[in-house]
């Protein structure tokens, strides 16, 4: 389903005035990349996605506490590419698909 004028001008309020595009995606029934298209076509300048150092720390503490990306992800906001990315970076060692509980 296609958003109507009225909602596209709603999306962009909504990310201006702070949404994320998980929280729009939700909202307006859409995926998180057709939001960010809309927001594109509209000009909007997407705000950087990731983590800071408190969420990465939390992030870590989450996953080391045997939380999935996607958990995590959802409760930081964020995908669980983000939390992956994160938790590389911080030289977190991922467990294997046959680890994962």
């Amino acid at each position: 389903m296609a958003l109507s004028e009225a909602d596209v001008e709603a999306l962009v309020e909504a990310y201006q005035a702070g949404a994320t595009v998980y929280e729009l995606a939700t909202r307006f029934k859409i995926h998180r990349t057709t939001a960010s298209q809309h927001l594109h076509r509209q000009g909007v300048t997407l705000r950087r996605v990731g983590l800071d150092d408190k969420q990465c720390q939390q992030a870590v503490r989450l996953y080391c506490d045997g939380n999935s990306l996607a958990r995590i992800g959802a409760r930081l906001g964020v995908g669980a590419g983000t939390v992956h990315q994160a938790l590389r970076a911080r030289g977190v060692e991922m467990r294997r698909p046959w680890d994962r509980g």
